[in-house]
């Protein structure tokens, strides 16, 4: 069964009632005899489970992230320097 909201055109209180869909709807308020009125509001359900867009569908797709490798801590000592290899002065004709 819905539930229905309803709201007093005189005194503007809330009232939620548990309705059958044939049901009469609610006229007068109970709190001061006003005029009541339907408001509408969004349905308060949740779908659970696979199969529904929200939880199949409409999650971002996020890659994951690649498990990088570690790395080795620099040792405190520099490391031996490399000579460059320089160009050679001499020409061949």
């Amino acid at each position: 069964m819905p539930i229905y909201e309803y709201k007093c055109s005189k005194c503007g209180s809330l009232l939620e009632v548990l309705q059958k869909v044939n049901e009469p709807r609610l006229e007068k308020c109970p709190k001061c005899g006003g005029l009541l009125r339907k408001v509408l509001s969004p349905p308060a359900l949740q779908f659970k489970g696979s199969g529904w867009y929200i939880t199949d569908y409409a999650q971002s797709k996020k890659p994951k992230e690649e498990s990088k490798p570690e790395q080795k801590p620099k040792s405190e000592k520099p490391a031996a320097s490399k000579k460059k290899k320089e160009p050679s002065t001499s020409s061949s004709d």
